[in-house]
């Protein structure tokens, strides 16, 4: 029987083997050689902020750039060919960035830059309209024939409501409601009656309805859009009736703010 045990390297040959399979290796710097993986990009995580130009725009986003382009044309501010270079560079525009300009020169009405949405200052009540805006409506109808009809409160306009008011009356009030999209459009058709509407400072609304012996009639000043805040589209029919949009502030609203001092 053998005794014979494998012999453990010697330091020197060791080393030598460990040299001879260094230079055996591919070269990191060579031809051959595969780059370092570069690291990972910071992932954007959901919920964080986007810089607001960057945003996509709506196709409601570029029809209000063109309805302020059209009436800037009926002011005298543009002409042709200036209102026609523009209405493409706003149906072919895809972010806010490329809207702003077309209408950056352009007064408002009011005199505020079209589209703006200003920051309420001290003592101007803003809704926290993110949380407002979403949701499945809670009604999409409302009818008042010889009667009437209410909506106020809390409750979510849906995004297409119709309310029809024959020899009777209605009250839309949205100032304390939730909205199911950015943009709502109301269908209004008043006979031998009428219909208000009610809507808080701040939110943009847009009157397109026809009167026949009747009337579709804004009362109010909306003041600066607030950030945020919903589109309301009303329109409809109006024969021997009324509709009526009125821009209110809530009474606790009214109470906040800071009143001024009688001068003795």
């Amino acid at each position: 029987m053998s005794d014979e045990r494998p012999q453990k390297p010697l330091p020197e040959e060791q080393l030598s083997r460990e040299t001879t399979s260094l230079e055996k290796a591919p070269s990191v710097s060579g031809p051959g050689a595969s780059a370092a993986p570069a690291a990972p990009a910071a992932p954007v995580l959901p919920g964080q902020p986007v810089a607001a130009p960057a945003l996509r725009a709506s196709d409601a986003d570029r029809e209000r750039v063109v309805e302020r382009l059209r009436d800037a044309v009926a002011e005298g501010r543009l002409d042709m060919e200036e209102f026609q270079e523009r209405l493409e560079a706003a149906y072919a525009s895809r972010t806010y960035a490329e809207l702003e300009p077309l209408t950056r020169d352009l007064p408002a009405v009011g005199g505020a830059p079209a589209g703006a949405a200003v920051a309420a200052g001290p003592g101007q009540e803003q809704a926290a309209w993110p949380e407002r805006i979403g949701g499945a409506g809670t009604s999409s109808t409302a009818v008042a024939v010889m009667s009437g009809f209410q909506r106020k409160g809390q409750w979510t306009v849906p995004a297409r409501f119709n309310a029809v008011a024959f020899w009777g009356g209605g009250d839309l009030d949205l100032r304390e409601a939730s909205f199911s999209q950015r943009e709502v459009v109301i269908t209004c058709i008043a006979v031998m009656g009428g219909i208000q509407i009610t809507v808080p400072p701040g939110v943009e609304v847009d009157v397109r309805g026809i009167g026949v012996m009747g009337a579709f009639d804004q009362r109010g000043n909306p003041g600066p859009l607030h950030p945020g805040a919903p589109r309301v589209v009303v329109t409809g029919f109006a024969m021997w009736g009324g509709v009526e949009i009125r821009v209110k502030p809530l009474k606790s609203d009214r109470e906040n703010k800071p009143r001024r001092r009688k001068e003795l």
